[in-house]
């Protein structure tokens, strides 16, 4: 064989192997590298380590391909993909829209969640109604990001539209600008404003922008498609059996009905009923290996952290014990505030542990304050429901579905535990979540929950 044949025949080997060369070296290195923006949305440190929906999500990409996740993040999406274009990353994942801008920059996997982009502005304000009204105020967005994009294409219809741009901000940054007055409007997007609105709200979607737009995984344009074809098998995967959805319930099935006078009553009580109940929180949360704003998001849920809070039915204290639930967990004084935490914090303990062993975090605690509330023969009760409709009685998700049932004749009587109001238990489990994240965010900004 002459020189240039075998030069031409180790060629086409080489570019017949290339379609698993991506692939091939992230398992050989046993590392999936991917860029991320720190946000609400995407990835931030909880109060047990790295979590967010599109930390998760790409996590469970990563332990699918048996390697670990290595992140690294970028201030911006512009950002993001410029790092990807220069090779420091093997994909991107941090709700990056697919428009056409950007799929000039990257190669878009499936699309996993749809958004809108909205105008934001402050409460006592009057709501603008068209982006007319918008001209002449402090407007400002991130600038080379969607929404700069989807501003000057409007333009074309509305020549009088004016805005600013700025570089080197978030859409935090600017929803915080809005809520301290600093400007009129901006533009998030949905599921940004969703989850942020509990922590700013007098915030308040004026109207949608746009056109919706698809979140999707960002990959190099010069690379095989190795890595991207292992993704899409994840994705489907993940969307046919019911992870996907599974994972937006936990990070937004809780924001989606935002209650502003509620928020705002809690976050006076943090900071004015909290400080007195703290330690007894804490201490109790550390002995029973339990999340310390947990138990007092359950605490504000049945009490508003009142100690001589008295229901109807005689449950009593900040953590609502009944006399025989104090009994048995060896409270003799309701009333009293350090008593009633602990008591509480060992119920709870002792529920979630007699949850079934194969129900998995975090619908493992879900079920157990649905459990605190409406008891756990109930729970049960909605879980075979569940079961029997051909739903997973293992996850939140569907057994929230099933809850409700349990107060319809035509349901309940099938039942081992028979009637019982089971909307209750959802909204108490909703609304925990949402204390729970909002205690999260407090004590991030600080230790003590002072003032902001």
């Amino acid at each position: 064989m002459s020189f240039l044949s075998t030069l031409l025949a180790g060629l086409l080997l080489t570019l017949s192997s290339r379609p698993n060369d991506t692939l091939a070296m992230i398992k050989a290195n046993g590392e999936l590298k991917v860029l991320t923006r720190p946000s609400l949305t995407t990835y931030y440190e909880g109060p047990t380590g790295p979590t967010g929906f599109e930390y998760d999500l790409v996590l469970g990409f990563a332990d699918s391909l048996q390697v670990r996740l290595r992140i690294v993040t970028a201030p911006s999406t512009d950002a993001m993909l410029t790092a990807l274009q220069r090779g420091d990353a093997h994909l991107a994942a941090a709700g990056v829209k697919a428009t056409q801008g950007n799929r000039q920059k990257a190669r878009f996997g499936p699309t996993y969640q749809t958004v809108q982009e909205q105008l934001v502005h402050r409460r006592g304000s009057t709501p603008p109604r068209t982006l007319q009204a918008v001209t002449g105020k402090r407007f400002r967005v991130a600038a080379r990001t969607s929404h700069a994009a989807t501003l000057n294409r409007l333009r074309n219809d509305h020549p009088e539209l004016s805005w600013q741009e700025s570089t080197g901000i978030t859409s935090s940054d600017l929803l915080n600008e809005v809520w301290q007055q600093a400007l009129d409007y901006t533009i998030v997007d949905s599921h940004e404003m969703a989850v942020s609105q509990s922590f700013y709200p007098e915030l308040q979607v004026a109207f949608n922008v746009g056109e919706p737009r698809h979140l999707a995984w960002a990959f190099p344009l010069q690379s095989d498609s190795s890595l991207y074809l292992a993704a899409l098998r994840y994705l489907n995967g993940i969307r046919s059996n019911g992870r996907l959805e599974q994972l937006l319930e936990r990070y937004y099935g809780h924001v989606e009905d935002f209650d502003y006078v509620g928020t705002r009553r809690f976050l006076s009580h943090v900071r004015q009923r909290l400080p007195q109940y703290l330690q007894y929180f804490q201490a109790a949360a550390e002995q029973h290996r339990l999340d310390w704003r947990l138990l007092a998001a359950l605490g504000y849920q049945e009490s508003h952290w009142n100690p001589k809070a008295v229901s109807p039915t005689g449950v009593r204290g900040i953590m609502m014990l009944t006399r025989d639930t104090a009994e048995q967990v060896g409270i003799k004084n309701r009333h009293g505030a350090r008593e009633s935490i602990n008591g509480g914090a060992r119920y709870f303990a002792t529920l979630k542990a007699r949850i079934s062993n194969d129900v998995a975090e975090p619908d493992r605690t879900w079920f157990a304050l649905a459990a605190y509330n409406v008891g756990l023969g109930h729970l049960e009760d909605a879980r075979w429901l569940a079961k029997e409709a051909g739903a997973k009685a293992n996850r939140w998700l569907d057994v929230k579905k099933f809850l409700p049932l349990l107060s319809k004749p035509e349901w309940h009587e099938k039942t081992r535990y028979g009637y019982a109001r089971g909307t209750e238990p959802v909204n108490h489990v909703q609304n925990i979540r949402r204390y729970y994240d909002l205690l999260v965010r407090e004590n991030g900004r600080s230790q003590v929950l002072a003032a902001q």
